[in-house]
């Protein structure tokens, strides 16, 4: 017993739920792999020696720290194709003889092939659905095991960077015959008011014994601060061997707390099964009490209220983490995109994580989770016709109990919507049809692109438009019973009816605000990301934050609309400033936060902006009053003015009326002298996967931040902790994203370094070139 307590609190491989190691034990598989960038079917063997492997842990992205290859494409990020394979030695013991063993995989992309101790267990294409086999009848108890995982990116990949490896967590399961199935709870909540609500609970029962079973099961809810509620009556069923039962079961709540973008509220639903009085099994749900309505005249209602979504699209890579994406990373910059006035997430073009659907929950995020990019064309045509029924399915089944999710996708920009024949309708309407069955109580949309036939966007319940602002306002005329609402959303330009390319500068966002009917918007894209570029680019540049999640001047705008938070920013348009300005449609002009321009620039006039949310702004140039001016005789909320270049001190005010609101300024900055070192976090948890982001800033002698004289700068870590990766927002690289060195790009860049699973202290030493400072940054790793 002392040696399965220690391994619950010195672990993150143990769940902690009462009495799990009893009668549920999930463990973490993360930690102790082999990798090898080969291929060879004797790797799938128990006794292939894989001693001289690299050591990895997972999640993993082979595929991130390659070399780039200018033939390969800017799709994938310019990086290769290529086959490897993990392998796993673990050991089961004794006590768990008798009990179900399932190995779960939460994503490997792609093509993947799973071993256990040589039996071929499973192969799977999709490489962004989760995964779980059945090992039970291939274990050697109390003797070593292996699990091998082949994985295959060759044949075609998205047309987007989406990596390569066992890039989610991974779960070993040890389950009693009798229990509840892998995502055998469906929580509804049909009838809601202020006094009560009612909870619906479907739980699937596996029986994988040899006998039949008379079972018993209940529900009982917790609060988020874990206080009992309600409990279930015990509902008493007969199971046959080797076979299923759904077991039906209701309760009231009374005065539910109402999840919300505000005040995301959570309960918890405990399931207990039992076997002849005795219990086998407590599964655990999370779930929230919420109305979603999409309506054709009021957009879209949480609750009751209607509210816009503001939404962005996200792929799933980090940056220099690649895909292989550690929890606390998703976690800031879901905080980060909350603080900006974010509300809405649209998964592009791919379910998430499941934790980042718990983090969704936690923080109050409105999700439209994303089954595919294509269905017969692209790099999925060839795996449509025998996997989408399997694929859809994991999909709605692993997360239709999430609060945050309001719409399944089942499409983007599909070559099925310029198909005059019905081909595209009929298959638009059995994937519809499909999720439906599934999930009844979520309408389902599409995203639609440029010339699409107009009965296809007649399918779905919600019809999602891709940069088709104008072309959506005419449809609304002529088809005022459709549910609309922009699915991918320019971030500057907006293009008219049959010319998505006349580059009108009023503002995309706009048209969602001022009509009611148009549920909300997702900005293409919300966050910079790999792939779908340009050499000698590496990602997408066009997002309102850069990949270290810095937001940009150009995010001004839509801060300013999104976020009551009184505001005022300043940004300097030039054509000639060090920044990508990627596809045309998704550019905005070039855009300066600074005030350190070249000596040629004094004396002469320039344009300067400055974008607010309040009602007026006055602007000062080294204390000198330069005039004051009224947003609204502007467009874009962004008043444009015009001064001669003096170096200086830059000030903008913003009032409404006649108080004053927001303040903003801009210094012009000395050469770099030191380096302002901030982690977000000191303290971390012990597990071997949380984070601290370390942002390193330039400075000169008096503070102020230096955007013009960038530096090269090293990591490096000693004690318990591990470097992981070192990004500056510019995705132009020109080295590997591997490698402890960059130099920063306008003044900054970000490290990040990961904890052991040994709690102590972590010491991070930066090195900025040109400083003869070392800096320190201490960081703690403690048991949770």
């Amino acid at each position: 017993m002392k040696k399965i307590l220690s391994i619950l609190l010195l672990s993150f491989s143990v769940t902690t739920v009462f009495a799990q190691y009893q009668l549920r034990l999930r463990e973490n598989f993360d930690f102790d792999w082999k990798f090898s960038l080969s291929d060879d079917i004797e790797y799938a063997n128990l006794d292939y020696a894989d001693a001289l492997w690299e050591d990895v842990q997972l999640p993993h992205d082979w595929n991130i720290k390659q070399m780039f290859d200018f033939k390969q494409g800017g799709s994938v990020a310019y990086l290769p194709d290529g086959i490897g394979w993990y392998r796993k030695t673990f050991r089961v013991p004794a006590s768990s003889k008798g009990k179900k063993l399932l190995i779960h995989f939460d994503g490997i992309f792609m093509q993947s092939d799973v071993y256990v101790n040589g039996q071929h267990l499973g192969y799977r294409p999709y490489g962004f659905c989760s995964i779980e086999y059945d090992l039970t009848p291939y274990i050697s108890f109390d003797k070593e095991n292996v699990l091998a995982v082949r994985v295959n990116t060759t044949g075609g990949r998205p047309r987007w960077y989406a990596g390569a490896g066992i890039y989610r967590h991974v779960w070993l399961k040890t389950l009693n015959p009798v229990h509840v199935a892998t995502y055998g709870t469906y929580v509804t909540t049909p009838q809601i008011n202020a006094e009560k609500a009612d909870v619906h609970i479907v739980t699937k029962v596996n029986n994988t014994s040899v006998n039949e079973q008379k079972i018993s099961v209940q529900q009982t809810v917790f609060d988020n601060k874990g206080h009992r509620l309600e409990r279930s009556s015990s509902l008493q069923v007969v199971v046959a061997a080797g076979s299923t039962a759904d077991v039906v079961q209701e309760l009231t709540l009374n005065n539910p707390q109402l999840w919300s973008i505000d005040t995301p509220n959570l309960y918890r639903i405990e399931t207990t099964v039992k076997v002849h009085g005795r219990m086998v099994d407590v599964y655990s749900t999370s779930f929230g009490v919420r109305t979603f309505k999409f309506d054709k005249n009021n957009g879209f209602l949480l609750n009751g209220h209607r509210i816009k979504l503001k939404g962005m699209c996200l792929h799933h890579d980090a940056g220099s983490l690649g895909i292989a994406v550690p929890d606390r990373s998703y976690e800031r910059r879901l905080e980060i995109l909350k603080e900006y006035g974010c509300n809405a997430i649209r998964c592009a073009h791919n379910q998430p994580s499941p934790e980042f659907l718990d983090m969704c929950d936690r923080m109050g995020f409105v999700v439209i989770d994303e089954a595919f990019d294509k269905w017969k064309s692209g790099y999925y045509e060839k795996y449509f016709d025998e996997w989408w029924q399997k694929d859809i399915t994991d999909m709605v089944l692993r997360d239709r109990n999430h609060p945050s999710v309001a719409l399944w996708s089942i499409g983007n920009e599909l070559q099925e919507a310029w198909d005059q024949s019905d081909a595209g309708v009929e298959r638009a309407r059995m994937l519809q049809d499909f999720v439906h069955k599934l999930d009844p109580t979520r309408l389902v949309t599409l995203a639609a692109q440029n010339n699409h036939q107009e009965k296809f966007a007649g399918v779905t319940d919600v019809i999602g438009y891709n940069y088709l602002e104008a072309r959506m306002l005419t449809d609304h005329r002529n088809h005022p019973e459709r549910i609309f609402l922009i699915s991918e959303e320019l971030p500057y330009y907006r293009g008219e009816e049959g010319n998505i390319r006349s580059y009108t500068t009023l503002n995309p966002w706009y048209v969602i605000a001022e009509n009611d009917f148009v549920a909300g918007g997702f900005i293409w894209s919300g966050v910079d990301y790999l792939g779908e570029a340009g050499w000698p680019s590496k990602g997408w540049p066009n997002g309102l934050f850069d990949i270290c999640m810095d937001e940009k001047p150009r995010a001004a705008f839509h801060r300013a609309m999104w976020n009551s938070e009184p505001m005022v920013r300043i940004a300097i348009p030039d054509p000639s400033l060090n920044v990508e300005h990627g596809r045309d449609l998704w550019q905005w002009p070039k855009l300066a936060a600074h005030w350190n321009f070249p000596q040629s620039y004094i004396g002469m006039v320039i344009e300067l902006q400055t974008t607010t949310n309040c009602e007026n702004v006055e602007l000062f140039l080294n204390d000198k009053l330069m005039g004051k001016q009224s947003a609204a005789s502007f467009p874009n909320n962004t008043i444009i003015w015009h001064l001669p270049y003096m170096p200086g001190k830059l000030v903008a005010k913003g009032y409404n009326g006649n108080k004053e609101l927001a303040y903003y300024q801009l210094i012009t900055s000395g050469n770099t002298a030191q380096a302002v070192v901030t982690p977000d976090c000191t303290k971390i948890k012990a597990d071997g996967q949380d984070l601290s982001h370390i942002s390193i800033c330039l400075a000169d002698e008096e503070g102020n931040l230096v955007q013009t004289d960038d530096k090269l700068v090293s990591i490096r870590v000693e004690g318990e902790g591990r470097f992981l990766s070192i990004d500056n927002g510019d995705l132009r690289r020109e080295q590997t994203f591997a490698g402890n060195s960059i130099r920063t790009y306008f003044g900054k860049a970000l490290a990040v370094v990961q904890a052991t699973r040994k709690p102590g202290k972590m010491t991070v030493y930066v090195k900025v070139d040109g400083i003869e400072k070392e800096y320190v940054v201490e960081v703690t790793s403690v048991i949770n």
